[in-house]
C-alpha cells in the first residue's frame, strides 16, 4: 500500500446552515475528526489512516518525502439536517474556488486518494461547466438564478434541490484597465514549482491589454520589488524579469503581502481592476505566519480596494488551510496548480474570471416552506456559513463572482419526517424552538431563493441589491433521470465527494448509478471525461481496503 503523511488542522469544527442558531445553542455540528470511525480507513495521500491515529511509526516514515508529506488542511465537517419549523433559513456566501478539486485530480493522477480533510464538496461541484442560461448583455442584474429539484440518487427517499447562478460574461473589449501585481514566493520550498509559476505569469501577461500594468514582488527570507508597475506594452522587459526568478531561503510571506499591496496602491487605477496574484505553497515561516494573523492582515488591506487571489503550488509543504482563508479574506478566488496542463488550462479558462469580477459580497439565503419541506441539509459550504440576520447587513463580507462564473449549491431535502435519514455519527439534527421570525416564502412555493450582492467597486457602506427566484412543489421531478443533465451531473459529483470526505451521509452503494451518469455525459467536454477517468482510478484505490 502506498503511504504518505499529512498534517490535518482544525478537526471537529462547528459548521451548519444557520450560524446564528449554532452559536446560541452550543451544538457541535461537525464530526469529531477526519476519520470518525464511520468508514474503514483506506489508502490516501496521508498514508492509510486519514486520522493518523492508527499509523505505526514505520507507516508515518514510509515515503514521507513523497507527495503530500506535510501538506496542511482544515477539515470543515459536514452540515447537519435542520428542521424547517425550527429554522427555515439557510444563509451562506457564494464560493467559486476550485482548489479542492484541482488537488484531488493531481493526487489521484499520482496514484493516491486525497486526504478527506482536503475535500470541500462545493469546490468539486463548482469546478464543472453547466448550461445555465446567462443574463442578456443589457440585463440590469449581473447574473441569473436557476432552480431545479428531483428525487435523490441515493436510496433514502430524499429530494435534491439545485440552486444555480450564472454570471454575465464580460467581453474582452469591456475589461476595465488593470493594475496587476504578481506576488511570487521564491523561497526554497518553491524550488520545484517555480517553472510552473513562471509559466502562469508569462501566459497571464499575454491576456492583458498593452495599457494594463504589471508589477512583480518577490519574497523569501526578505522582500524585493523586482519590477514596479510597467505597461504590458513593455512585454519583453516583463518576461525578462519573470524568467529571472530564482528560489532559495526562508519565507516571509506577510512581508511580501504588505509590499505587494503597497505596490498595488501606488499604481492604483480608480474604477479599474487592482489585483494581487499570490503564487505560493503557503509555507510561511518568517514574521507574521499564523493563519489567523494573516487573515487579519488581508482583511485590513482589502479596504484599499485591492483584491487578492491565491494560486497554490507544490506538494509536501502546501498550506491549503491558510491559502483558502487568505484568498477569501482578500475577496479573491483560490485555485491550485499541480502540473503544466493545469497551468495552461487555468490561465486560458479561469484567469480572467479570477481578476474580472462582476459582483462582490454575494450572499445566498434559501427559505424553505415548512408546509412542503420537513428538513434540509446544505451539501458543502460548511466554512462559508453566514448568520441569517446578517443576510441584509451590507457591511458583512461574502463571496465574489467573476465574469462568466457559475455558482451551484445543492440541498438534500426531507419532505416528510418519516423519511429523515439515519446515519451513524451524523452531526446533531438542527431542531428546537419554533421559528418566530418574518416569513417571506409564499404558501404555494417549496422554496424562495434570495441573492444579495454589490457592484465590484462598491464600498462597505454602499447598499446591496437583491434578486430572488422560487420553485413550486409541482416542479419537482419524481426521478433524477427526468431532471436536466446538469442536475444529474452535480448530484453525481457531490455524491462522490461525500465518499471521498468520509461524510456520515456517504453511500458507496451509489457508485454504479453514479458511473452511469458519468458515462452518459463524459463526451460533453474534456473536464467531464477526465472526472470519469479519475473516479475509475479512485474506485480501485477505495477497493484496496
Amino acid at each position: 500500500m502506498k503511504r504518505l503523511t499529512w498534517t490535518i488542522l482544525g478537526l471537529g469544527m462547528v459548521v451548519g446552515c444557520s450560524a446564528a442558531d449554532h452559536a446560541s445553542d452550543g451544538a457541535d455540528y461537525g464530526p469529531a475528526g477526519a476519520n470518525d470511525g464511520v468508514y474503514p480507513s483506506y489508502p490516501t495521500a496521508s498514508g492509510g489512516s486519514t486520522s493518523g491515529e492508527d499509523a505505526s511509526a514505520e507507516d508515518e516514515n514510509e515515503d514521507s518525502t513523497a507527495m503530500g508529506g506535510a501538506d496542511q488542511f482544515e477539515a470543515v465537517g459536514t452540515n447537519p439536517f435542520v428542521v424547517v419549523l425550527h429554522d427555515p433559513l439557510s444563509t451562506f456566501a457564494a464560493d467559486v474556488d476550485t482548489a479542492s478539486y484541482d488537488y484531488f485530480r493531481t493526487t489521484v493522477d499520482a496514484g493516491y486518494l486525497p486526504d478527506p480533510a482536503s475535500v470541500r464538496l462545493e469546490e468539486f461541484v463548482n469546478y464543472f461547466s453547466y448550461d445555465y442560461p446567462a443574463p442578456e448583455p443589457e440585463a440590469a442584474e449581473p447574473f441569473s438564478i436557476h432552480l431545479e429539484a428531483a428525487a435523490n440518487l441515493v436510496d433514502r427517499e430524499t429530494t435534491v434541490l439545485r440552486v444555480g447562478i450564472q454570471g454575465k460574461v464580460v467581453p474582452p473589449s469591456e475589461k476595465r484597465p488593470t493594475n496587476l501585481v504578481f506576488l511570487v514566493d521564491v523561497s526554497g520550498s518553491m524550488s520545484e514549482e517555480l517553472d510552473l509559476v513562471q509559466e502562469v505569469l508569462r501566459d497571464t501577461t499575454s491576456l492583458l491589454d498593452e495599457t494594463d500594468t504589471i508589477s512583480i514582488v518577490t519574497y523569501a527570507g526578505s522582500v524585493g520589488t523586482l519590477l514596479s508597475a510597467t505597461p504590458v506594452s513593455q512585454k519583453d522587459l516583463i518576461l525578462e524579469r519573470i524568467n529571472a526568478l530564482v528560489s532559495g531561503g526562508s519565507t516571509n510571506g506577510a512581508g511580501g503581502i504588505q509590499a505587494a499591496y503597497a505596490e498595488a496602491e501606488s499604481a492604483f487605477i480608480e474604477g479599474g481592476i487592482n489585483h494581487v496574484l499570490l503564487c505560493t505553497d503557503g509555507d510561511f515561516n518568517v514574521g507574521v505566519s499564523s493563519t489567523d494573523e494573516l487573515e487579519e492582515l488581508i482583511v485590513e488591506k482589502r479596504k484599499s480596494g485591492v483584491t487578492l487571489t491565491v494560486l497554490g503550488f507544490g506538494y509536501g509543504n502546501t498550506n491549503d488551510a491558510m491559502m483558502e482563508r487568505v484568498s477569501n479574506a482578500g475577496n479573491g478566488i483560490y485555485g491550485y496548480i499541480g502540473s503544466e496542463q493545469d497551468a495552461s488550462a487555468y490561465v486560458e479558462e479561469r484567469m480572467l474570471q479570477t481578476i474580472v469580477h462582476i459582483a462582490k459580497d454575494v450572499k445566498l439565503q434559501v427559505e424553505f416552506n415548512p408546509e412542503h419541506v420537513y428538513a434540509y441539509r446544505l451539501l458543502g459550504y460548511e466554512n462559508r456559513a453566514i448568520a441569517d440576520e446578517d443576510f441584509r447587513d451590507d457591511i458583512v463580507d461574502a463571496g465574489e463572482i467573476g465574469s462568466g462564473h457559475r455558482v451551484t449549491a445543492l440541498y438534500e431535502l426531507v419532505l416528510s419526517q418519516a423519511n429523515l435519514p439515519a446515519a451513524s455519527e451524523a452531526p446533531a439534527l438542527g431542531d428546537g424552538a419554533v421559528y418566530a421570525g418574518a416569513v417571506e416564502v409564499s404558501p404555494e412555493d417549496l422554496v424562495l431563493v434570495k441573492v444579495r450582492y454589490k457592484a465590484p467597486g462598491a464600498s462597505e457602506q454602499d447598499p446591496a441589491a437583491e434578486v430572488s427566484a422560487t420553485l413550486t412543489p409541482s416542479q419537482v421531478h419524481g426521478e433524477l433521470g427526468s431532471a436536466d443533465s446538469d442536475l444529474q451531473w452535480a448530484v453525481a459529483v457531490a455524491s462522490f465527494a461525500e465518499i471521498l470526505k468520509q461524510s456520515p451521509y456517504a453511500d458507496r452503494s451509489v457508485l454504479p448509478a453514479l458511473q452511469l451518469i458519468l458515462s452518459a455525459q463524459a463526451a460533453r467536454d474534456e473536464e467531464r471525461a477526465t472526472f470519469q477517468r479519475l473516479v475509475g482510478t479512485a474506485e480501485s484505490l477505495l477497493s484496496e481496503n
